[in-house]
């Protein structure tokens, strides 16, 4: 499962979406987020299904990656299916016994499930598309105005680099601890849940101990060198806008408008 695991990657491709202010992905990705918890309609997820369909086209990112990605949140996504099917009361559908299927239930099981998958998708679609140097550039330039407020924006947007760049270290070594138990006899894929999750402790124990001691390297190697933050400091590329970014933000004022009209006037 870990194999699978592709959030927080940057997926290197020449593409439309590459190539955006960092600032304006940031944007989009929050006014996405938002939009998916605004509407309570099949009228809205059709909206946001054009959208994400045509963000991942011209990301040129190969689908079968970004499903990929889905496979570690699999039993996240039965488990919130389950309860909101199974616990929701409504127009009964199915009973037997004690167990009662409602049409409201399974509505909302399937919204919540849908939900939880654009939610990953759209947010992975960010760390796909751009790089966390750029990530941590937009975020810091974003919150900028915050640090009038004597808000450590730098060391926020250090914090989430630094997060996002550990991502791929740490499943490098997670493969590797794979390997080398299971060169040394051990089996991850075979018996029940209870076996496999004990099988997992000889995966995790190690890489805890691996993340903390390159946490500590890091947290040396900065100090050696005298970092203080960003004060004073410039940026060998800074960001600008360009036009093809102001016909992006143009379309996302677009469609968070479409999304508010098919939910206050379209109830599907």
């Amino acid at each position: 499962m870990l194999r699978d695991i592709t959030i927080g990657q940057f997926y290197h491709v020449a593409s439309p979406v590459h190539r955006l202010d960092p600032r304006v992905k940031v944007v989009a990705a929050l006014v996405y987020l938002i939009s998916l918890f605004v509407f309570s309609s099949f009228a809205g997820y059709i909206v946001v299904t054009v959208f994400l369909l045509t963000v991942i086209t011209l990301s040129r990112v190969p689908f079968s990656y970004i499903i990929k990605g889905l496979k570690p949140i699999l039993i996240l996504l039965l488990f919130t299916a389950f309860f909101n099917i199974f616990w929701t009361r409504g127009d009964v559908v199915f009973q037997w016994r004690f167990i009662t299927v409602t049409w409201q239930g399974l509505r909302k099981g399937l919204f919540m499930a849908m939900r939880l998958i654009y939610l990953i998708i759209g947010s992975s679609m960010l760390t796909y598309t751009t790089t966390p140097n750029q990530l941590t550039d937009a975020i810091e330039t974003l919150l900028k105005p915050l640090e009038k407020l004597h808000v450590p924006v730098h060391d926020f947007a250090m914090m989430m680099s630094l997060a996002l760049r550990f991502i791929p270290i740490l499943l490098d070594e997670a493969n590797r601890i794979i390997n080398a138990q299971s060169a040394r006899g051990a089996d991850f894929e075979e018996g029940n849940l209870w076996k496999r999750m004990k099988a997992m402790v000889s995966i995790l124990v190690p890489l805890l101990v691996s993340s903390v001691r390159r946490a500590y390297d890091l947290a040396m190697a900065m100090e050696s060198r005298c970092y203080h933050g960003g004060a004073g400091r410039t940026k060998m590329k800074p960001l600008k806008y360009r036009t093809v970014d102001g016909i992006v933000y143009g379309i996302l004022v677009i469609y968070f408008i479409m999304i508010l009209v098919v939910t206050h006037f379209i109830k599907i």
